[in-house]
C-alpha cells in the first residue's frame, strides 16, 4: 500500500487524507471512459521493478511555445478551427490549466497515456467547460461573500448583546476542549497588537490603539473584521451550544449545522478565490446534513450540496439576489456542460429549496 498522503488545513491545523490523485481523473471520465489528471505521474512515465512496482523516473519534459503547443493538441485529435483564437486562449489561461479541463474528452489515458481526444472534440469545447468554471466561481463568490459578512455580523452582534463587546476574551463562553489561549495569541498576531507589527493594523484598530488601553483589545465588532473566516468559523464551532443557538436560529438552522455549513463555505470561499475547479469537484470538507434539507444533501461531497447552501442561507441574508435563478440561466447558457457531474439532477430547480429563489 503507498503511504497516505496528507493536507495541513491552513484554518483549523488539522491534517486531512489527501484523495489520490487518480481518484480526480475517474471523476472527469465520461461514462465509459477512464482519464487520469494531467499533473499525476502516469504508469507510462514510469520504470518497474521485477517485481512490477512503479519506480519513479526523472522529469525532463521541456517549455514548449503556443505554436507546440497546438501542435501537440492536433496530434492527439483536437479539433482546432480558430488557430489565432485558440493561441491566444493558452496564452492567458496556460497550457497546463487548459490541458486539466480537456481530460473529461479523452480516452483511454489511464491505459495507454497517450491523451487522444475522443472523435469530434474541440478547442471550443473544451474552452466553453472552462469558461463555464470560472463563471461558476465568480457566481459562487457574490453568494458567499454576502453570507460571510452576515454570519461576522450577526455573531458579532448577537454575543455582544449578550455578554459584552469583548466577549471573545472570555474562555468560560468556550468548550473546555477549545485552546483560547492559542486563538487569543493568534487573534492578536493578525489584529497586529504587537507594537511592533502596527504598521499592518487597519484603520479602525489603529485608532482604538490610539484612543482606549482599556480594555487591552479592541470590541469584537472590529476585531471579527479582520480576523479569517476559517478562524471566525473555528471561534463559533467551539462556542457553548447555548452561546450557539441565537446565532444559529437567525439562520434557521441547528448550531451544530451552521458551524459545519460556515466551515463549509471558507473552504468554498478559498478554492473559488484561488481558481480552482468547481466543476465535477469532489469536495473534501462537506456540509452536515440538515434534516429538513436531507433530500437536497444526500450526496454532501458534490457541488449541488454547496449550491444548496448557499441558497438556503442567502434566502436569509439577501433574498432578493435571485441567486438559484442566475445558477439556472448559467447552466442554460452552457447546456453542453453536465451538470450531472456536480450533483444536479434534471429536475433540481423543481425542488422546493430552489422554488421563489
Amino acid at each position: 500500500m503507498p503511504a497516505q498522503r496528507h493536507r495541513r488545513d491552513l484554518n483549523t491545523g488539522r491534517l486531512h487524507q489527501m484523495q489520490p490523485l487518480f481518484l480526480w481523473a475517474l471523476d472527469l471520465a465520461p461514462e465509459g471512459q477512464y482519464t487520469s489528471p494531467n499533473n499525476t505521474r502516469h504508469a507510462s512515465a514510469c520504470k518497474r521493478t521485477p517485481a512490477g512496482f512503479l519506480l519513479p523516473m526523472k522529469f525532463d519534459k521541456p517549455a514548449i511555445d503556443g505554436d507546440a503547443q497546438l501542435a501537440l493538441l492536433r496530434s492527439r485529435g483536437l479539433q482546432i478551427s480558430d488557430e489565432a483564437g485558440a493561441r491566444h486562449h493558452l496564452r492567458f489561461i496556460g497550457y497546463y490549466r487548459f490541458s486539466g479541463y480537456s481530460l473529461p474528452f479523452q480516452r483511454n489515458y489511464n491505459a495507454d497515456g497517450t491523451h487522444q481526444f475522443l472523435p469530434g472534440a474541440s478547442f471550443e469545447q473544451v474552452l466553453d467547460l472552462y469558461t463555464f468554471d470560472r463563471k461558476l466561481r465568480i457566481l459562487a463568490l457574490d453568494a458567499l461573500e454576502r453570507i460571510e459578512v452576515a454570519f461576522r455580523s450577526v455573531l458579532s452582534q448577537s454575543m455582544s448583546e449578550q455578554h459584552g463587546p469583548h466577549w471573545y476574551t472570555s474562555p468560560e463562553l468556550f468548550v473546555p476542549s477549545y485552546q483560547h489561549d492559542k486563538f487569543i495569541d493568534l487573534l492578536k498576531k493578525d489584529i497586529g497588537d504587537d507594537p511592533a507589527r502596527a504598521g499592518m493594523r487597519q484603520t479602525f484598530i489603529q485608532h482604538y490603539y490610539q484612543k482606549y488601553d482599556d480594555p487591552p483589545l479592541p470590541p469584537s465588532w472590529m476585531v471579527f473584521e479582520v480576523l479569517s473566516l476559517g478562524t471566525v468559523s473555528q471561534v463559533f464551532k467551539n462556542l457553548l451550544r447555548s452561546a450557539q443557538k441565537p446565532v444559529a436560529r437567525v439562520f434557521g438552522l441547528d448550531g451544530t449545522v451552521l458551524s459545519s455549513w460556515i466551515h463549509a463555505i471558507s473552504y468554498l470561499r478559498n478554492l473559488a478565490a484561488h481558481h480552482q475547479r468547481l466543476w465535477n469537484r469532489s469536495f473534501t470538507i462537506k456540509p452536515v446534513i440538515a434534516k429538513q434539507y436531507a433530500g437536497d444533501l444526500a450526496d454532501p461531497g458534490r457541488f449541488y450540496a454547496q449550491a444548496v447552501m448557499i441558497e438556503v442561507l442567502l434566502k436569509v441574508v439577501a433574498p432578493d439576489t435571485r441567486w438559484g435563478q442566475r445558477l439556472a440561466a448559467l447552466l442554460a447558457q452552457h447546456p453542453s456542460v453536465r451538470a450531472d457531474r456536480m450533483g444536479f439532477a434534471a429536475d433540481w430547480d423543481e425542488r422546493p429549496v430552489w422554488r421563489d429563489s
